[in-house]
């Protein structure tokens, strides 16, 4: 019986440990590094990427105007990876169906997504958890 009990605390202990491997929620862009030069977040406007448990859509959201999608595509969490494919692009694009592997973290409320884009721009991006 002491047995049992101690094996049911331990997997209620571990459990609680467990991090779903999902971006599930909406993030909203806070700056970022561009080949080594910091990017802040404009003013003008907000950008929010919104995850599902496999897809994401970006939106450009600015004060009096309609909400506007400008990108959309499937993910996936491997390990430290990020697979991101675009599907939609509200402007003609070169990475329609193009696999980008970000390395992301989470620190808090924070998500980084870290990535040489093909084009062989580095960048680093900061999207703060908004719900």
């Amino acid at each position: 019986m002491k047995k049992l009990l101690f094996l049911i605390a331990l997997s209620i202990l571990f459990s609680s440990f467990y991090q779903e491997r999902t971006l599930k929620g909406t993030w909203e862009y806070k700056g970022g590094i561009y080949n080594g030069k910091p990017d802040s977040a404009t003013r003008n406007y907000t950008l929010q990427r919104k995850y599902t448990n496999t897809q994401y859509n970006a939106y450009l959201i600015e004060k009096g105007e309609k909400t506007q999608k400008y990108e959309g595509g499937n993910y996936s969490l491997k390990g430290d990876t990020c697979l991101e494919t675009q599907t939609y692009s509200a402007e003609p694009s070169k990475l329609i169906g193009v696999t980008i592997h970000y390395l992301y973290t989470i620190r808090h409320d924070t998500l980084i997504l870290k990535a040489q884009l093909p084009n062989g721009i580095v960048e680093e991006d900061y999207w703060k958890k908004v719900k």
